[in-house]
């Protein structure tokens, strides 16, 4: 392992975070809220001296960079990242107790929106934009924006393209551009393209400034914090129908926006990922519609809030409109499945996604013709293209890792005491990306009860359901870590 070279990307990022602090540090100052101020400049500024003593004490060595290289970076980077975006909340008193803050910010950087606050209207301004912002920066990756804005990463073969295999959520992670650090840029500019749009539309929909940019933050990253404590269900419909739109935007591949930049509209058309994607969508919204028909007193209400809730379970961003707990059991049963389903590779939603579930669908249809015809040779195709077979054989670890891990999680917080439905969904919610669950940790619930153990459990799953498990795995076997550089 080339200690050296991780050090420095580390370095790297402590740096770029304590610097996207400082916005929540003025808008503290600005509202007289000095001691979370003063808690930004405590955190800012020993991150710095970090970041520096880090970059020095690692300058020089090899530079040789493979795949652990890469995986340590991102489990490492993204660990860190939580540690010390979490501490501004330690200092302020604003979430006095470190495991509590480490999960909320874990929960912010994974786009998950699982939240521990009781009551988030209390929370100073400057921190409700800090625990906003961290869904935004983890919504494409903090990794993603170095490899577009850092000169180093194009000068080691190999370099970005393990980088960005380790953080971008997918079953593989294809070039837009002959070069990876375009291909980052590329990301990074249609995702701020579609986060400006979306704050413009927010604001067209009559809601507050600050509201809109905490909104379109976890909007643009398919997170789920909010600044009031319903959610969205106190602002307009139009401002609704917005956050249903902009999280499947969000939510589908940004390969398809490449796509129709150079305006190659058949490819989109026929993309079999983003079909599955929209069909789900439609399905789900029709289902739930013509199940809670009774619970609300127009058509248009009930499509609105069944059209909402499944965008914002399947895209993972975790926003509601109405008490979703009350529902039938039907309807709990579907969102249940989205929460598993989850949004496209190569978004910034969570879940197993829909270009696994083509694999795995395609796959077992592969293996029942083989079971008819042992002789005949059988490939699996998308979008007319065969498929490796390394990567079947990754997608099919992915499944057993991703088994094995929640229901160990729901064993381990199941000590707690919660009923099983309460269990079981909190750990689909935390490790799909998505935060509310159902029963006790539903949408008008919190996970403050939870134990000190189970919150350390759900924070894992958070991360391992962002980084598509792999890089935090990576780090606990000996072998990521043997080779010596």
């Amino acid at each position: 392992m080339n200690v050296k070279i991780i050090g420095r990307m580390l370095s790297f990022i402590i740096a770029i975070e304590a610097v996207f602090m400082l916005p929540a540090m003025a808008l503290n100052f600005a509202d007289g809220e000095t001691r979370s101020a003063f808690a930004f400049i405590v955190v800012i500024a020993g991150m710095l001296l970090l970041a520096g003593l880090t970059y020095l004490l690692c300058k020089g060595g090899s530079s040789a960079f493979y795949a652990s290289e890469g995986f340590a970076c991102v489990g490492l980077g993204w660990t860190l990242m939580s540690v010390f975006g979490c501490l501004p909340f330690v200092i302020s008193g604003e979430i006095p107790n470190f495991v509590d803050a480490f999960f909320e910010t874990v929960s912010g950087f994974t786009t998950t929106g699982a939240s521990i606050l009781p009551n988030v209207e209390v929370i100073s301004r400057g921190m409700l934009y800090w625990r906003g912002f961290t869904h935004w920066l983890g919504g494409m990756g903090m990794l993603v924006f170095l490899l577009a804005v850092i000169p180093m990463a194009d000068k080691t073969s190999g370099y970005t393209m393990h980088i960005l295999r380790a953080e971008s959520p997918g079953p593989s992670v294809d070039k837009l551009a002959p070069r990876m650090r375009k291909t980052a840029r590329l990301l990074y500019g249609m995702y701020f393209f579609l986060s400006v749009a979306n704050y413009v539309c927010l604001r067209f929909a009559r809601m507050p400034a600050f509201d809109a940019l905490c909104i379109m933050f976890a909007s643009a990253g398919t997170g789920g914090f909010g600044v009031r404590a319903d959610s969205l269900a106190s602002y307009t419909p139009a401002a609704q129908i917005v956050t249903i739109i902009f999280p499947l935007l969000f939510g589908a591949n940004f390969s398809i926006y490449y796509m129709l930049i150079i305006r190659k509209f058949r490819a989109v058309l026929r993309n079999e990922e983003l079909r599955l994607y929209l069909a789900i969508f439609v399905l789900a919204t029709a289902a739930i519609a013509l199940n809670i028909r009774g619970y609300f007193a127009t058509f248009g209400e009930v499509l609105r809030h069944a059209a909402f809730q499944v965008s914002t379970i399947m895209t993972t961003t975790g926003f509601s409109t109405t008490d979703s707990n009350l529902w039938p059991p039907f309807s709990k049963a579907i969102l249940l499945c989205l929460m598993i389903t989850g949004a496209c590779a190569g978004s910034t939603g969570g879940g197993i996604k829909c270009a696994r579930l083509l694999l795995y669908f395609k796959s077992l249809l592969r293996n029942v013709r083989q079971l008819l015809h042992p002789n005949r040779v059988e490939m699996v195709r998308v979008n007319g293209q065969v498929i490796p077979e390394t990567v079947l054989k990754n997608t099919n670890a992915y499944l057993v890792a991703y088994m094995i891990i929640s229901v160990a999680s729901v064993l381990i917080i199941s000590v707690d005491g919660f009923s099983v439905e309460s269990n079981l969904s909190a750990v689909l919610a935390c490790f799909n990306n998505i935060g509310p669950g159902f029963d006790a940790f539903g949408v008008t619930s919190n996970y403050a009860a939870l134990s000190v153990l189970s919150k350390l459990v759900l924070s894992f799953d958070m991360l391992c359901g962002r980084l598509e498990i792999f890089p935090i795995l990576a780090l606990l076997t000996r072998s990521a870590w043997s080779r010596k550089v």
